[in-house]
């Protein structure tokens, strides 16, 4: 399974040195090896503007449908009674 840059979802070879998140080449700087996002080099990465590929966009966009879909969960009330007691049973 090929690794997936963190920042902006292209193929990622490599790793942050800081934070060690997946990084492409144009997301990690080659003078302290760190991310993007980590770096505070004064050299500015020469980061073209990227949009996620389609498989990426997919999955992002299946996750939203599902959460968009799930039913909310109905919070338990006092009356919910967890643990029936049977009115046969003796109790101590």
């Amino acid at each position: 399974m090929p690794f997936i840059c963190s920042i902006c979802g292209e193929a990622a070879a490599q790793i942050c040195a800081r934070c060690t998140k997946d990084a492409c080449s144009n997301h990690i700087c080659e003078k302290c090896l760190r991310c993007s996002d980590c770096c505070e080099c004064e050299i500015a990465l020469d980061a073209p503007v990227h949009t996620p590929p389609p498989v990426v966009r997919e999955m992002t966009a299946q996750l939203e449908r599902e959460a968009a879909a799930a039913q909310p969960v109905e919070p338990l009330s006092p009356d919910d009674n967890l643990n029936p007691v049977s009115d046969t049973e003796p109790r101590p």
